[in-house]
Parts: C-alpha cells; sequence; structure tokens
C-alpha cells in the first residue's frame, strides 16, 4: 500500500467550506499541502452512488484524475433508526439548495414524528458516520470508515459545528455536538475515527507537527461563517469572532466590544424574526480583518 509523506500535495474534494476545514484541521499536523477542489477549480460531480464509500470514491477518483494529485474525499452523513436509515447519504440534500440545516433538522423533526417514532422518554436513535476516501491519479483508493452513535433532541441547542450537529447527542453524553466545543467534538467525530483508520495506514511513521496549526482559528472562522443557519449559530460565531480579535495582537479591544453587544442583541427576542444570517457573519468577518489573512487569501 502506498503511504503519504510529508510534503504531499493533497486534494480535498470537496466545496463545503466546513468539510474542507474539518479535513485540513486533521491533516495540517501531518505537514501535508491541502488544496480544495473549489480552489483549483474543478467541478463537483454528482453523486450517484447509493451507499457513502460509493459516493465518497466518486468524489475522490474524480478530483485526483482531474487535479493529477493524489485526493481526500468524505462522504458523511445522518442515520436516523426510525427513518430506516435516512437522511443518510441525501443528508446535505435535505437541506435544499441554499444549504440551510434549520430546514433539514425541521424535516427530520418532521419525518420521525410523521413515523411516530419521537418520544422524549426514549428518544429517537441516530448515528452519524463518515467514510474517507484516499484515491490516486491511476485510480488506486482505499477506503476509512467512522462512526458515532447516538439519540436526537429537539429543539435543537449550541452554536457551534455545523449540520445536523445541534440535535445530535453521542451515547454517553448530555451535550449536543453543537454544545460541544470545536476541539472536544473533534476528538470523538465519526469523521475523526475514519481518519484515525487513515491515519494509521497512509501516514505511518509520520510524526505530527502541533505547530502547524497556527491559521486554524481563522480558517474555522470562515468556515463557520459559510455554513451557519440558525440565530444560536450565528450568536456562537460573534461570540467566538469576539474572543479571537481581542486576544489577537493589534488594537482590536474596541471591535471586540462591539462584537459583545452585537452578541447579547442577537440573542434578544426583537432579533428572532431577522433572516439571512450568513450575510451577516460575512460581514462581521469582513469587518474583523482576519479573512485577509488567510493563508490561502480567500
Amino acid at each position: 500500500m502506498r503511504k503519504l509523506a510529508p510534503g504531499t500535495r493533497l486534494v480535498v474534494a470537496s466545496h463545503n467550506p466546513g468539510k474542507v476545514w474539518e479535513i485540513h484541521q486533521l491533516i495540517a499536523p501531518y505537514r501535508m499541502a491541502a488544496v480544495s477542489a473549489r480552489d483549483l477549480g474543478l467541478p463537483e460531480p454528482e453523486e450517484t452512488e447509493t451507499t457513502f464509500a460509493g459516493n465518497a470514491r466518486l468524489k475522490a477518483v474524480a478530483a485526483a484524475s482531474a487535479s493529477g494529485l493524489p485526493a481526500l474525499a468524505d462522504d458523511s452523513g445522518l442515520e436516523v433508526a426510525v427513518l430506516g436509515g435516512a437522511p443518510g447519504i441525501y443528508s446535505a440534500r435535505w437541506a435544499g439548495p441554499k444549504k440551510d440545516f434549520s430546514i433539514a433538522m425541521a424535516r427530520v423533526k418532521g419525518e420521525i414524528e410523521a413515523a411516530g417514532g419521537w418520544d422524549d422518554k426514549s428518544p429517537p436513535r441516530a448515528n452519524f458516520i463518515s467514510v474517507l476516501c484516499l484515491a490516486w491519479p491511476d485510480g488506486t483508493a482505499e477506503i476509512f470508515e467512522g462512526r458515532v452513535d447516538g439519540h436526537l433532541v429537539w429543539p435543537p441547542r449550541g452554536g457551534n459545528g455545523f449540520g445536523y450537529d445541534p440535535m445530535f447527542v453521542r451515547d454517553g453524553a448530555t451535550e449536543t455536538f453543537g454544545e460541544m466545543q470545536p476541539a472536544e467534538k473533534y476528538a470523538i467525530s465519526h469523521r475523526t475515527r475514519a481518519f484515525q483508520q487513515f491515519k494509521s495506514a497512509m501516514l505511518d511513521g509520520i510524526e505530527p507537527d502541533a505547530q502547524a496549526e497556527g491559521q486554524g482559528d481563522i480558517a474555522g472562522l470562515a468556515a463557520a461563517a459559510a455554513n451557519l443557519s440558525t440565530r444560536a449559530e450565528l450568536i456562537r460565531f460573534v461570540a467566538n469572532l469576539g474572543e479571537k480579535v481581542e486576544n489577537d495582537a493589534g488594537e482590536g479591544a474596541a471591535f471586540a466590544e462591539a462584537l459583545r453587544r452585537a452578541a447579547a442583541w442577537l440573542g434578544d427576542d426583537a432579533a428572532e424574526d431577522e433572516t439571512r444570517w450568513r450575510l451577516v457573519a460575512k460581514m462581521l468577518l469582513a469587518a474583523s480583518g482576519l479573512a485577509a489573512r488567510r493563508p490561502d487569501g480567500a
């Protein structure tokens, strides 16, 4: 089996900013020079397979073939037992063309109720699953799978994470993925578990470099701005942005205070009916001056 070496240029075969950031966080300490399929202008192939493994392979092989570089793709989603595993491979599609996961979460709740499967005393069982595929330009591919089991809650809780995170509680925990701090979630997430298999097979002998994570917070803020769907997520985003600005070198104290006031306003009932949260988040990120300092310049 071929191995990856430090300095290898690796394509992350996704256009989803949140997913690209999570995968980049995993591989950065191993000194992989990651570039996203979007940055290379590669088209997103239609996901025509019927399994997570099939779609991950399809995306990785397409990116590797088009770029001439090894490519790492992820296909992941939420599986609900009472729905026969739905939304499954259609998890992102349930969020609609604008990828609004507040819509997707409401649909999951509605489908479970219609199936008679929502009982707060015995909440519906669900799991997150992630399949990573590493493909080479010659079409060779390896598959790695991770899974986290748990149950669903309503209403959604927490503004961290993205996708269905605010309504999922893993077994043995009380917080949703949306309430957990990112470092806590990534330590046990389905994608991390798949990555552990990937690391054992493909990065054997490469020691992680703790200093390689230097720009992760800024990229993470950009990913959050591109993926948030609810007011709770926006409030958490503003709070995280304020902490980053305040701790950053420079004259950030005044802006940090402004962000604290903005977060307080967003938490007020007067903001309940406001819309276009992502636009507001991206505006705040641009105003902070941090976005212009991302390593990739995006």
